[in-house]
């Protein structure tokens, strides 16, 4: 006679945790160009040159853009490494890097 098995209440109650999950949103500002955050997007997150564009678009067209979401750490570090990207050597008004900040990113079905 075959072997059957039995879920336990324990095992099917149990539910995993998951640390909360964080959104990297790179600010708009008058001083960087397309070129700059395109640059920026595929040498920090290795995006395409059509994704690279598509936030350089959304951060122009609205003010911002998420271009990460992960745990807490590695939001700090992406957010980090757009802090310290430095100036937008093709516009001498550019005195720094693009701003970004992190939101968390529950609520909006993340799952968090």
């Amino acid at each position: 006679m075959p072997a059957t098995s039995v879920a336990t209440g324990t095992e099917t109650g149990r539910r995993e945790r998951r640390a909360p999950l964080y959104h990297v949103v790179l600010l708009d500002d008058d001083e960087h160009t397309y070129d700059y955050v395109i640059e920026m997007l595929q040498k920090l997150f290795y995006f395409s040159a059509e994704e690279a564009y598509r936030h350089a678009v959304e951060v122009d067209t609205t003010g911002r853009t998420i271009v990460l979401t992960c745990e807490l750490p590695e939001a700090e570090f992406a957010r980090d490494q757009i802090h310290a990207y430095g100036p937008d050597w093709r516009m001498p008004a550019s005195k720094g890097s693009m701003s970004a900040i992190l939101e968390p990113a529950s609520g909006d079905g993340s799952g968090t």
